[in-house]
């Protein structure tokens, strides 16, 4: 056949480029074609409103009546672990000798919300903001991360069942470390599963040690992920051993150096019993006595995972368990062979271990697990869909259960967000008002919660519960004027003041909806006559003594 001239082929060519995708395709082709693009423009909104949502009214309370009704964060994590930002905009110093010093440990939030702050000023609503950016932020690596081998629609639904979640708009709006570690997590994962088609894979994996210890110096916890990252390295490499081994050893020499760096740092500074005090006295909880207490506290901690959701953990879990048992058929060598599906099975498996041997498992340690949640059954539901016969019904159920559940969930979060309640700002505010109305001493609280009420209204405070000195020591060097407790009073806390004070209860503010902590109760603080020091061993100073006003319960 005579080769075509070049002219005819390109005009060809442009007539067909000018032909509407109707006629080329038939009509009933184009319309199916507007309509699918049109359904992904509603989906894409519909996230995107979700998504909104965890911005509007960031002064809003913890939600109250949810399932995690008793979890502190909502109380204290927001105030501890950003105390050092905003000491060093509020006072001066981002470091208080004998207080509790988080960022000595975990450095990376504070030190971002400092930046923040240059540009806002300390609010809750800027330290809030944070968090919910990067929720925004852990959105869009969720998308990327599916989208690495699967198609849009699963990447779409991925977020979607995490947009709608009530547990992660509850926890992701709150300024705490969880929402970070999230991100710096998935933006780990994300690297690692490219290292394959960049062209130098040990620079990625040296920006993946990276990003692994700036998530340990977030939250230490994250150190359980390292299966989960060496999984996610190991998979795309597999016929490549040898650069296997070298990207896994770029990535732990690299995140053990930046790890050892800023412990160096710590320690020329003459910070390490800050260091101490945060991992073996702040975070140790006492284990049982029984020889079973890791079974007991593994099955406690496995079961806390529903706090997460009941329906989409049961499913991803159901989804994990079929992979394995159907490993022969074509779906269990995809699942098994996904660098994406594996690590987030690991990722949760790790946080599970972690809860597991800290034996103290709470709602908020699973933000990082309900992300991986939804990666585990978005990818297995879509890939099982697209197998043949019998697995792709059962896709196609998984599916339905997973949207339906994502129906029921998005309710939920829009009731929390179209009620929300200012009880616990309220009080704070009222507090500090009554404090700065009726002079009393030095205008510094001593509280539990303290640190929580400075990030809210400014108001100085040293913390009665965590503290690298004895409260008894530190109310001496510090002098303050105030106390504020939850509901009662706790015996070891008074009897600490009571070397120093005598205490007259003043003034009570409802807040939120934990009943062991809906009041937050205050007291002046009353220097012993002649600057008296009690002895802090007499058993008589955890209870109230003549010359207190104490009508809450101390227990």
């Amino acid at each position: 056949m005579p080769a075509q001239p070049a002219a005819e082929m390109r005009l060809g060519h442009a007539v067909r480029m000018r032909e509407p995708l109707g006629e080329a395709r038939g009509p009933w082709t184009g319309r199916a074609e507007l309509l699918r693009r049109l359904g992904t423009a509603a989906w894409v909104l519909a996230i995107l409103g979700f998504a909104a949502l965890h911005a509007w009214r960031l002064r809003a309370d913890f939600p109250n009546g949810s399932p995690w009704i008793f979890d502190w964060a909502k109380y204290t994590d927001e105030g501890w672990y950003g105390a050092a930002a905003v000491r060093a905009h509020l006072f001066g110093n981002w470091y208080m000798a004998g207080d509790f010093n988080a960022a000595v440990a975990l450095p990376v939030w504070p030190f971002v919300e400092w930046v923040l702050f240059f540009f806002t000023g300390v609010t809750v609503e800027a330290a809030r903001g944070l968090a919910v950016g990067c929720f925004f932020t852990s959105l869009a690596l969720t998308y990327l991360l599916l989208r690495r081998g699967g198609p849009r629609w699963i990447a779409l639904l991925g977020i979607s069942l995490a947009v709608t979640s009530p547990y992660l708009y509850c926890f992701n709006r709150l300024a705490i470390l969880e929402p970070l570690e999230t991100t710096l997590t998935l933006a780990m994962l994300n690297v690692a599963i490219r290292l394959p088609r960049m062209k130098r894979p040990v620079m990625g994996a040296i920006a993946v040690g990276v990003l692994f210890a700036l998530t340990m110096l977030t939250k230490t916890n994250a150190v359980f992920l390292a299966p989960a990252v060496g999984w996610v390295i190991g998979v795309p490499l597999w016929e490549r051993r040898k650069m296997v081994l070298k990207c896994g050893l770029a990535a732990s020499v690299t995140a053990a150096v930046v790890y050892g760096a800023w412990m160096a740092l710590i320690a020329r500074a003459g910070l390490m019993g800050d260091y101490k005090y945060f991992f073996l006295s702040a975070n140790s909880y006492v284990k049982p006595p029984e020889f079973s207490w890791p079974v007991v506290s593994f099955w406690w901690s496995l079961h806390g995972l529903l706090w997460i959701d009941h329906s989409l953990v049961l499913l991803a879990g159901a989804l994990a368990v079929g992979a394995g048992l159907v490993w022969r058929s074509e779906w269990g060598r995809r699942m098994g062979g996904d660098p994406v599906f594996g690590a987030a099975i690991l990722g949760i498996l790790g946080f599970v271990l972690f809860m597991t041997v800290q034996n103290h498992p709470q709602p908020r340690y699973f933000a990082v697990p309900a992300f991986l949640v939804c990666i585990v059954v978005a990818r297995a539901t879509g890939t099982l869909a697209e197998q043949a016969g019998w697995e792709r019904r059962l896709g196609w159920i998984a599916i339905m259960v997973a949207v339906t559940a994502a129906g029921i969930h998005g309710s939920r979060t829009l009731g929390y967000a179209a009620h929300p309640e200012y009880t616990y700002v309220n009080a704070a505010t009222a507090l500090t008002q009554y404090i700065d109305t009726h002079p009393n001493g030095k205008r510094l609280m001593v509280s539990t919660s303290g640190d929580e009420i400075t990030l809210i209204t400014g108001l100085p405070a040293i913390c009665d519960e965590l503290s690298t000195d004895d409260l008894a020591d530190k109310v001496g060097r510090y002098e303050p004027g105030w106390f504020s407790s939850w509901n009662g009073v706790d015996p070891s806390a008074l009897a600490d003041l009571h070397t120093r004070y005598s205490l007259e209860q003043v003034a009570s503010f409802n807040a939120l909806d934990d009943p062991d902590r809906n009041v937050l109760v205050l007291f002046k603080l009353h220097p012993l006559p002649g600057g008296q020091v009690r002895d802090e061993l007499d058993p008589s100073l955890s209870d109230v003594l003549p010359g207190d006003r104490i009508d809450v319960p101390v227990e």
